[in-house]
């Protein structure tokens, strides 16, 4: 019996780098599980639209759509269920994050760009204007945060409240009102990119204000690895 078919859905961006970036994603997915078929779909800016892939499956075709999206959100939440609504053999898996491998990721990505320990770390998400999104996004920096002696804060790049401008500033007030020790002056506010790659958000954040922008998650085969489970879950909750 064949598996059903992985359809790795993103959110879908103008930037050519971030196209690249996701699409190597979906070719590690099926590196990782030869004869998996993987089908790319997008919920915004670029086709195909799931919507349209999910109508173009073959009637009966066993299909979990794998949101390669960071948080619950709108796209979780009405536009994928209105994708499958009339497809019942097209199930849903939940979103890549929040996961202790992003939070390790994200780690590494500030430690490269040089943050210290008493540097702010600022967890830039792109935002959502549903409630969910910024309980996701919360959880991710708890997660951040236990592997970081730094402060970490959170803050969007649209729909919900801190922005991200806001959020520097806030984070470099609380800074400054520390005791300055050994070290000297008030720490830097490091931002900690939570997207998946370059593009119109992460583009945003390096006008924030922010002393650094670490890089966003891609490229790391973390991301495939997380899609995989998410796929596998749903086979055994409907198995």
């Amino acid at each position: 019996m064949n598996s059903p078919v992985l359809i790795a859905c993103a959110h879908g961006t103008r930037n050519a780098e971030g196209q690249a970036a996701i699409r190597r994603v979906m070719a590690e997915i099926e590196a990782l599980r030869p004869g998996l078929r993987v089908v790319e779909a997008y919920v915004d800016v670029q086709e195909p639209e799931l919507g349209g892939v999910v109508e173009g499956l073959p009637e009966g075709t066993a299909a979990v759509v794998v949101p390669l999206l960071l948080s619950t959100g709108f796209h979780i939440k009405v536009d994928v269920p209105k994708a499958i609504k009339t497809r019942p053999e097209v199930v849903a898996a939940r979103p890549l994050g929040p996961d202790p491998r992003l939070a390790e990721l994200l780690a590494t990505h500030l430690r490269a760009a040089g943050l210290q320990e008493h540097d702010g770390v600022l967890l830039a998400a792109a935002g959502s204007s549903l409630p969910d999104g910024s309980v996701d996004s919360e959880e991710q920096a708890r997660l951040l945060a236990e592997l970081l002696p730094n402060k970490v804060r959170v803050a969007y790049g649209a729909s919900a409240q801190p922005t991200v401008p806001d959020g520097v500033a806030s984070l470099r007030a609380e800074l400054a009102a520390e005791p300055s020790g050994p070290s000297g002056p008030a720490g830097r506010v490091f931002i900690a990119s939570y997207l998946l790659a370059t593009g119109y958000f992460h583009d945003q954040l390096a006008k924030a204000g922010a002393d650094v922008v670490a890089a966003p998650l891609l490229p790391s085969k973390v991301l495939a690895e997380i899609a995989l489970e998410r796929y596998d879950a749903v086979l055994e909750r409907t198995s």
